[in-house]
């Protein structure tokens, strides 16, 4: 007897301000970066990360869902750009 499972699918989100966009967080910690320092740093930009699970029947399926989710929710599309990674349950990224 054959038991069918779906395979579990993680997605890591990474959401960012698009260029364009004032990041007053980034440049507060920017400056503040600058002042213990670290002259090096040109500039940051301050994002989310999120991490999701999903019951999915194939990568593609996994993709379109994360897709549609990162456009209606995860991320306003006005101020913000999304990418993100499908990785399996040992870790390795999904092509």
């Amino acid at each position: 007897m054959s038991i069918y499972t779906v395979p579990v699918i993680n997605a890591r989100v990474y959401v960012t301000l698009k260029e364009s966009v004032l990041d007053p967080q980034g440049q507060a910690v920017n400056t503040a970066l600058h002042h213990m320092g670290y002259e090096s740093v040109a500039n940051v930009r301050i994002g989310k990360y999120i991490e999701l699970k999903l019951d999915a029947d194939s990568p593609e399926s996994a993709r379109a869902q994360v897709d549609e989710m990162s456009k209606k929710l995860l991320s306003n599309p006005v101020i913000e750009t999304f990418r993100f990674d499908l990785v399996n349950e040992e870790g390795q990224t999904i092509a």
